[in-house]
């Protein structure tokens, strides 16, 4: 009886098969995850936008320290709002959106104390500092953006450390009449320097060149002129010429000086802003006490 001989499959055959099959899933894998990559890179996710939370200082290179929002986003003082309320309405408004944050986060070398909130006349609500409305600019597209500076030389970037600001709006002298940055009876608004929080300067016109010839010894009427005091010429707005300010020691006090004269608030402006009633004292039109702006004549 002729046997039966069983022909075995050799093992590497086997082998080979099994590694071909491994290879073929393998493939499938990869295939099926680079399918789903791709579907996934048709559909990204958007990252969620940071929100504005508060205000910060970003450092600029041509204008230093500048204070912007938590996503770097400019804002502005407005000179026309000397008295703490918003003259922006309207078109305007739209040009210069109002800042407002409820609470805000502020970054480091701001503080709390010098931020507040007025209520617009349409009712809403706008942060300010020192006093001074905040606002952006519309055509700033990109965060660092400073392109409202000196606008109109109306508009200044906001800082925390100007020695001095500027305003735009009509005088109005102790004596509740109207008058122009001569000192004379007229209606007509009129620049004129500030300290950062808006409270009128003031020169005195018989002052001599970087030379206080007001102030007593013992400061005793130093409550009725007080000198302006800084304590160092730092960053002054763009709209005006930061060359024609220094400082004179006054009695133990750092006086700021402009063009030579040196700068004094009212005490019967009772240190609120917007308040201009050293513009008449002594007596309507004798222009002994004058403000200050660009057009001041050097001493």
């Amino acid at each position: 009886m002729n046997s039966i001989k069983l022909i075995q499959k050799p093992d590497t055959d086997i082998m080979k098969t099994m590694k071909l099959n491994q290879f073929i899933i393998a493939s499938l894998v990869a295939i099926a995850l680079l399918s789903a990559s791709c579907k996934k890179s048709k559909n990204p996710v958007t990252p969620t936008p940071v929100a504005v939370t508060g205000l910060q200082l970003t450092a600029n290179a041509t204008l230093g320290n500048i204070i912007t929002d938590n996503k770097g986003r400019s804002v502005y003082f407005f000179s026309k709002d000397a008295a703490a309320t918003s003259a922006c309405v309207g078109a305007c408004a739209v040009t210069w959106p109002p800042f407002y944050q409820a609470n805000p986060t502020l970054g480091t070398g701001l503080s709390a104390t010098d931020f507040g909130v007025i209520t617009r006349t349409d009712g809403t609500q706008q942060t300010t500092y020192k006093g001074w409305p905040l606002y952006y600019y519309s055509l700033d597209v990109n965060a660092g953006d400073t392109k409202g500076d000196a606008f109109a030389n109306f508009w200044a970037i906001a800082k925390a450390d100007y020695a001095v600001m500027f305003a735009n709006a009509q005088l109005v002298g102790l004596d509740g009449a109207n008058y122009t940055d001569q000192g004379i009876a007229g209606t007509v608004v009129s620049q004129y320097f500030t300290d950062p929080a808006g409270r009128t300067l003031y020169m005195f016109s018989k002052d001599t060149h970087n030379t206080n010839t007001f102030t007593k010894a013992d400061l005793s009427n130093n409550t009725v002129w007080p000198v302006d005091e800084v304590t160092a010429v730092t960053s002054i707005p763009t709209v005006l010429d930061k060359t024609q300010f220094t400082t004179i020691t006054v009695f133990g006090k750092t006086q700021l000086v402009y063009k030579g004269h040196p700068l004094y608030q009212f005490g019967q402006d009772q240190a609120i802003r917007g308040n201009t009633k050293g513009i008449s004292f002594p007596t309507p039109g004798a222009a002994i006490w004058k403000v200050v702006n660009n057009n001041t004549t050097a001493l």
